[in-house]
């Protein structure tokens, strides 16, 4: 009974504590070295510049990089004989930050601790340190979807949110959409994603320059249905920011980077998922499909890039029902335009007559299928075969 009666007040503290603070939203990455501690700093201080109340809780047991990033590593948090009580950063009073970094002996020192003991350590973060009212409290999660993350969640409670960082690459998004099926599950809430290191900026002119591939980021959220926060480019100064304790919001607050995070915090303060009605993620992304074909009097127009319409289909591809056709007219003939025009209204495959090979490469970077050689036949006639797997093509008709 006695154990029961202490679980009970436990739960009890737990939940007075966290009735204090507003918005509590986990920073989720599918992967490693995405730069997921970078946009918690970065946008729990843009929050804070804003005028938020902000508490920044790193949850990453083995790995904590707040500290560092924040030039704390030699900082100890200390106890008024209570609670815990939160770093403050400087001159920023409106900013509470806790990690084990900060209960460590020595920075350098490892954690080697299993699952219950690293979910104790993070209810004793979230029921022991003294919050105060609080409008955010963003958590930096480490990689994946393990221990750390699940049990933050399950002890939060109704009310957490999340947002999702990813990068360009496919192999990265591949990740990312695995963080996302963990919120699908949990029945969590994505606020948005972020892409990070998207292009680059030069350090001597400022010029920001695609040296992979982009949209990968945005093409997801679109597919999942979540909100597209923004995308960060890989900037030298962010860097160098980390490094040296003092983040880019701070440092140099009027580069692009900065101004890039500060809207993103903007839009997480515009985008409340708990009041605002935005909806929880109730399916994946495999669920439904675009499909666009260039059309002329009804039928399919051989050559894509002539066309004046698209006939955008919207499909089922549990079903391999069509659900929806949307007639859209062309935009202006203009080179590498429609590649783009097309990727932002979420179309996923192009079954056209024809098409040249640049067009062909340049939709390949998009990541949207192609296929050429189709008959002239209705969009629904052809969507319904190549939904089918029946779809015959011959050649490609185009002559570029």
């Amino acid at each position: 009974m006695q154990k029961n009666t202490v679980n009970n007040d436990e739960e009890k503290a737990l939940r007075d504590k966290i009735s204090g603070i507003d918005r509590k939203i986990v920073v989720l990455s599918g992967k490693g070295g995405v730069g997921k501690s970078t946009v918690s700093v970065n946008l729990a201080l843009s929050l804070a510049l804003l005028g938020k109340k902000v508490g920044l809780l790193d949850i990453d047991i083995h790995g904590p990089s707040i500290p560092t990033m924040l030039d704390m590593t030699q900082t100890r948090a200390v106890s008024d004989g209570y609670e815990i009580l939160p770093v403050e950063l400087g001159d920023i009073e409106n900013l509470k930050v806790i990690s084990i970094g900060f209960l460590l002996e020595k920075p350098d020192d490892a954690v080697i601790w299993r699952g219950p003991m690293k979910a104790g350590m993070i209810k004793q973060f979230l029921k022991d340190v003294k919050w105060g009212k609080l409008d955010f409290l963003i958590i930096d999660c480490p990689p994946g979807t393990g221990d750390e993350i699940l049990s933050t969640v399950q002890l939060l409670g109704a009310g957490v949110e999340a947002v999702v960082v990813t990068t360009p690459q496919e192999v990265a998004a591949a990740d990312v959409r695995k963080s996302l099926n963990f919120c699908v599950k949990l029945g969590l809430p994505v606020t948005g994603l972020i892409e990070n290191m998207s292009g680059f900026v030069c350090p001597h002119c400022g010029r920001r320059t695609d040296i992979f591939k982009t949209g990968g980021g945005e093409k997801t959220a679109r597919a999942f249905k979540v909100p597209y926060l923004g995308s960060i480019p890989i900037d030298p100064a962010v860097v160098d920011s980390g490094d040296e304790g003092l983040p880019l919001v701070k440092r140099l607050e009027h580069s692009q980077s900065a101004i890039l995070f500060s809207a993103i915090a903007e839009k997480i303060i515009i985008n409340n998922t708990l009041t605002n009605g935005i909806e929880k993620l109730q399916t994946t992304a495999e669920e439904t499909m675009k499909i666009a074909v260039p059309v002329a009097n009804g039928l399919l127009n051989a050559h894509f890039g002539h066309c004046d319409t698209f006939a955008i289909i919207t499909a089922d591809k549990t079903s391999k029902k069509i659900t929806n056709r949307e007639d859209v007219p062309a935009p202006p003939h203009e080179p590498g335009l429609l590649p783009k025009w097309l990727g932002e209204k979420g179309v996923e495959t192009i079954i056209t007559g024809g098409m040249g090979n640049k067009a062909r490469s340049l939709f390949v970077e998009m990541e949207i299928e192609v296929v050429v050689g189709a008959p002239i036949e209705t969009p629904e006639k052809l969507v319904e075969s190549y939904l089918e797997g029946s779809l015959k093509t011959g050649e490609n008709v185009c002559d570029h």
